[in-house]
């Protein structure tokens, strides 16, 4: 398992976590270790997931994906390579 944070704009509350939890669950192959207000961190297995399926379900969900960060590394990826 791979571990990945991910960097969410949009989030104020703990209603916006709950509908993050609840789309990020539904992703095959992942399982969230921690979502707040802002971040998401999940696990996932790379032969069934990835870093994009896993933004595109924070998209659905209502919320951008800002950048995000692998695990062990302090250096931050923004979407589009900036």
């Amino acid at each position: 398992m791979r571990q990945i944070v991910m960097i969410i704009a949009g989030m104020s509350c703990g209603e916006c976590v709950s509908a993050v939890r609840k789309a990020l669950g539904a992703v095959p192959g992942t399982c969230l270790d921690e979502v707040s207000v802002g971040s998401a961190t999940v696990s996932y297995d790379a032969s069934i997931a990835s870093p994009a399926a896993i933004a595109e379900a924070i998209g659905y969900a209502g919320y951008h994906v800002r950048g995000e960060r692998r695990s062990g590394s302090h250096a931050m990826s923004l979407p589009g390579g900036v």
